[in-house]
């Protein structure tokens, strides 16, 4: 599924439905989304709720690790198709983007 933003598109894994997207919200997390802009830039994030977040937190705690860090994380109240697009356009709106590796893709030009 692929849903077109002002400035950009969001790219929900591959075989994510109706059911996937209830699965998403019920555990609190959503991996392989990638935000998708019109020069070819894309970006892997990936979105918590803050339960689920405070849960991996205590897991790697007791795992003796001193912090959960992801690069591209993403914490929204409810992991939601809804929360997830609301959450891209405000990261985009601030700057949230360029401190990230994008991984960049050739885009066809049509001649």
């Amino acid at each position: 599924m692929i849903l077109q933003l002002e400035r950009s598109r969001v790219v929900f894994p591959d075989r994510y439905d109706e059911r996937a997207e209830w699965e998403a919200e019920q555990k609190g997390w959503l991996q392989g989304v990638r935000v998708e802009f019109p020069d070819g830039r894309q970006y892997p994030v990936h979105f918590y709720d803050p339960v689920r977040l405070g849960q991996d937190l205590g897991e790697e705690v007791k795992a003796e690790r001193p912090c959960l860090a992801e690069p591209g994380l993403i914490v929204v109240p409810f992991v939601t198709r809804e929360a997830v697009c609301k959450a891209v356009e405000h990261p985009t709106d601030t700057g949230y983007f360029r401190h990230l590796q994008a991984e960049r893709v050739e885009v066809a030009v049509r001649r």
